[in-house]
C-alpha cells in the first residue's frame, strides 16, 4: 500500500553476504605501471559460487514471495551467471525454479554444454529446458509462465540478468557501498569499472551515485551487445530506479558510458585480449575472472590503461562480477 506522497516500500530479503572486501591489486597495478586498481569482490557475494546478481536477486526474489509465486522463470545463456545464481536463490528460499535456456553454441564440446554453469543449474534442482539459438527467449518466457497460469501455477518471470527496476536496485545500495569503502581505503575514486550486459548493473551504480550526489563515473566495458543498444537502456532503466525510490533527481545521458570495442566476435567468444587479462590477474594476484564478463571488463580496462585514460596515482575501482564457474567450460580456450 502506497503512503501519501511516499512510494511504497521495496520488498527485500536476505541472500548475499555484504559487503563484499574492497581489495587492492597492488602487483596487477605495478605491472602495468599504474593507477591503483582495487577490485571490488563481487564475486564473493555467496550463493552458489557468488556473482553480481546475488544484490539483484535480494529484491527480485522478495517481489516474487510478495507476489506469491510458487515458481520463478528466467532465462539466459547456456553458461548464464545469473541463470546458476537465480536457481540457487530459489532452492533457499523453497521456491521452485524453471531455466530457459539458449544454446547458443551447439557445436562447441560437451565441456561447455554441460559443465560449469550448466552442471550446478541442476545440482540446485533447477528444471532446465533449452532452446535453438535465435529463439525468441522473452516470448518463450511467456508462453512458459501461460502454460503454468493455466496448471493453476502462480509463476514470476525474472528478466534476463535480473535487468529490470526491481533488480537494478541491488546496484543502487552497491554504489553507497563503494563509495564508503572507498572513503574508508582508497581516498578519491576516479571511476567505477565493470562488464555491462544487460544492462541492470550499470543502471543501478549510476542511479546510486546520482542519489548521493556522487561525481564518480562509471565505466561500462559491454560484453556482448553495442554502445547503441545499451546506453539509452542503461540510462532509462537508471532514471527509473529514482523515480522508484520517489527522487527527483535527473539522470544525464552523459553519465552513461559503455565501450563497445571489447566484445569481439559475440558475447561469449574468447577474445586473445581477454585471455591475457584473465591470465594476468591470475598469475599476479591469484585473482580468477571469467571468460565472458569479467574478463572482458578487465581486457578494456587494461587497453584503457595502456592508452593514458588515467593517472599513475589515480584509484579505479574494477567490479568483479563474479562468473568463476564459466572457467571450468572454457578450459581448452584458455589454455
Amino acid at each position: 500500500m502506497t503512503v501519501t506522497g511516499r512510494p511504497a516500500p521495496i520488498p527485500h530479503v536476505a541472500l548475499a553476504h555484504l559487503p563484499t572486501p574492497l581489495e587492492p591489486l597492488t602487483n596487477l597495478s605495478k605491472a602495468l605501471g599504474g593507477p591503483r586498481i582495487w577490485v571490488k569482490r563481487d564475486d564473493a557475494t555467496g550463493l552458489a559460487f557468488g556473482g553480481n546478481k546475488a544484490r539483484k536477486l535480494e529484491y527480485l526474489m522478495a517481489d516474487a514471495i510478495e507476489q506469491r509465486a510458487d515458481v520463478v522463470l528466467t532465462t539466459g545463456a547456456m553458461q548464464s551467471n545469473h541463470c546458476r545464481q537465480t536457481a540457487a536463490a530459489a532452492a533457499r528460499l523453497g521456491v521452485e525454479c524453471e531455466l530457459l535456456l539458449e544454446d547458443r553454441f551447439a557445436d562447441w564440446p560437451n565441456e561447455y554444454r554441460q559443465g560449469g554453469n550448466r552442471f550446478l543449474d541442476d545440482l540446485v534442482g533447477a528444471r532446465v529446458t533449452e532452446y535453438e539459438v535465435g529463439t525468441d527467449m522473452t516470448a518463450a518466457l511467456e508462453q512458459r509462465a501461460g502454460e503454468l497460469r493455466a496448471a493453476q501455477r502462480n509463476p514470476y518471470i525474472v528478466a534476463m540478468g535480473g535487468s529490470s527496476v526491481i533488480g537494478a536496485m541491488g546496484y543502487r545500495t552497491a554504489a553507497v557501498e563503494i563509495l564508503r569503502q572507498g572513503e574508508e581505503v582508497s581516498g578519491e575514486i576516479r571511476e567505477i569499472v565493470h562488464a555491462t550486459a544487460s544492462g541492470g548493473t550499470q543502471a543501478g551504480l549510476i542511479a546510486g551515485l546520482a542519489i548521493k550526489r556522487s561525481a564518480v563515473p562509471v565505466l561500462g566495458i559491454s560484453a556482448g551487445a553495442p554502445a547503441s543498444y545499451l546506453q539509452p537502456l542503461v540510462h532509462n532503466l537508471a532514471a527509473e530506479v529514482i523515480q522508484r525510490i520517489g527522487i527527483d533527481r535527473p539522470i544525464p545521458e552523459a553519465a552513461v558510458v559503455v565501450d563497445d570495442s571489447h566484445v569481439g566476435e559475440a558475447y561469449g567468444v574468447p577474445t586473445d585480449s581477454m585471455r591475457e587479462a584473465v591470465g594476468l590477474c591470475a598469475r599476479t594476484e591469484g585473482l580468477l575472472l571469467d571468460p565472458v564478463y569479467s574478463g572482458k571488463a578487465m581486457a578494456g580496462l587494461i587497453a584503457h590503461i595502456r592508452a593514458g585514460r588515467y593517472q599513475r596515482d589515480d584509484n579505479v575501482v574494477f567490479i568483479h562480477t563474479g562468473g568463476t564457474p564459466a572457467l571450468f567450460s572454457y578450459r581448452d580456450s584458455l589454455s
